[in-house]
């Protein structure tokens, strides 16, 4: 296990904050009226204890003053897929747990997105990208003057509980980044959806700003406080979440699934990708869980050691930024042990200008409200993320062949191996 360190908990948590200013002013469509609001007694903020970073310095571009939606509406990048997008939304509870940061709650709840190939019928409104009350959450940590209202009328791409397409199709979990929310990898979960998967984006009980539930609750981030105040260990996030991916599975591919279509899913063909701390989750699931076929862990730190025996041949990828912190060598010494460790196919690929969030939704709601940006640009940032992603999947679970993942592209030249 990692050495625990008050210091490693700042670094995760400085990590995962900078990504809320990245998303400050998401742009205009309607979504529903949000809930009212609970937590945890006494509860702070990770942003009001976590110390100052560079990646913080996006919080200090926040606009001052009260966003107006425009004309134009922010709206995620267009899928590239051949399919149509179906999206629903399915509240689970594992009641056979005891949730890690709440203990009197009543099991350990999970908010689940499906992004799958519709059916061309033209049926199903277009799917809110979040609740207001999510976006409000998120959107107070940049202080006064940002528009949560606008942050969750973001145009997406998906219709709600559209017919999906005929055929089975392989299953990729998705998990978010620390204090932030399912909704912020939108973008890559559409796109794909678009080429044929089943798409599950979970959130995590009291992991996020905001966690939108039926009935009218929505659950604040109290592992904040635990990590930052407490010095509760990371591993506790990674392994908690290898828990839920375990249920979601349970609950989708199970004797009775949840999802009255969950008949598309093929059981044969599971992935899992996260972004930070929930790329580091892919790991721990695939460790825990040996349904889980191949993964991906999108500039995360590792917060648990690979077992003596790795993943079990199964393949992995670890895309990161081309600097100090996930180059070889680098300031995140986990990624140099993880990949000593992994046993099976694997890729450390870099992406040079990009930083923590091009591999989310951040990059394109920055670029459209005119917000700092690293030197990679949004498109670009969006291309690179969805091609390689989607190739690692084509590649590990439908057997196709794809040459981007062998080596540098003229079509990519952003994009460094290491290790090779």
């Amino acid at each position: 296990m990692i050495r625990n360190t008050r210091a490693a908990a700042a670094v995760l948590l400085a990590c995962s904050l900078a990504l809320p200013a990245a998303l400050a002013t998401a742009g205009p469509a309607s979504a529903a009226p949000g809930p009212a609001t609970v937590s945890a007694p006494g509860a702070t903020t990770a942003w009001e204890s976590a110390p100052r970073s560079p990646l913080a310095l996006l919080r200090d571009a926040a606009p001052t003053e009260a966003v107006t939606p425009g004309v134009t509406r922010a709206s995620l990048p267009a899928p590239t897929g051949p399919y149509s997008i179906g999206s629903t939304i399915l509240p689970l509870v594992d009641r056979s747990r005891t949730d890690p940061w709440v203990p009197s709650a009543d099991g350990r709840a999970l908010m689940v997105t499906l992004h799958y190939p519709a059916a061309r019928d033209g049926r199903g409104r277009t799917a809110p990208y979040a609740t207001r009350e999510e976006a409000r959450l998120l959107a107070e940590q940049l202080g006064p003057g940002v528009s949560g209202d606008v942050l969750a009328r973001t145009r997406t791409h998906s219709r709600t509980d559209a017919r999906p397409a005929p055929g089975r199709r392989p299953l990729v979990l998705l998990s978010p980044g620390f204090s932030v929310s399912r909704w912020t990898l939108t973008h890559l979960a559409e796109d794909l959806a678009s080429r044929g998967y089943v798409v599950a984006s979970v959130d995590h009980a009291y992991e996020s700003y905001g966690i939108s539930l039926p009935g009218g609750r929505t659950l604040t981030c109290v592992a904040c406080e635990a990590l930052d105040e407490d010095g509760v260990h990371g591993s506790v996030v990674t392994s908690t979440r290898a828990a839920d991916m375990k249920y979601v599975l349970d609950r989708l591919t199970g004797p009775r699934p949840v999802w009255r279509y969950s008949d598309v899913i093929d059981e044969r063909r599971i992935g899992m990708a996260g972004h930070s701390i929930g790329g580091a989750s892919a790991a721990s699931a695939m460790v825990a869980d040996r349904r889980i076929d191949a993964g991906i862990n999108m500039d995360g730190s590792f917060w648990e050691e690979l077992p003596a025996e790795g993943l079990r041949g199964r393949p992995f990828m670890m895309l990161g930024t081309h600097e100090g912190m996930h180059l070889p060598g680098g300031i995140d010494t986990t990624w140099d042990t993880t990949w000593t460790a992994l046993d099976g196919w694997k890729r450390w690929v870099t992406v040079a200008g990009s930083d923590h969030f091009s591999f989310s939704d951040g990059p394109v709601i920055s670029r459209h409200f005119g917000l700092p940006q690293p030197e990679l640009p949004a498109d670009r940032a969006v291309g690179v993320t969805r091609t390689y992603v989607a190739a690692f999947f084509d590649q590990h679970l439908r057997g196709l062949s794809r040459p981007v993942l062998d080596g540098p592209s003229p079509a990519n030249p952003e994009v460094h191996f290491q290790h090779r």
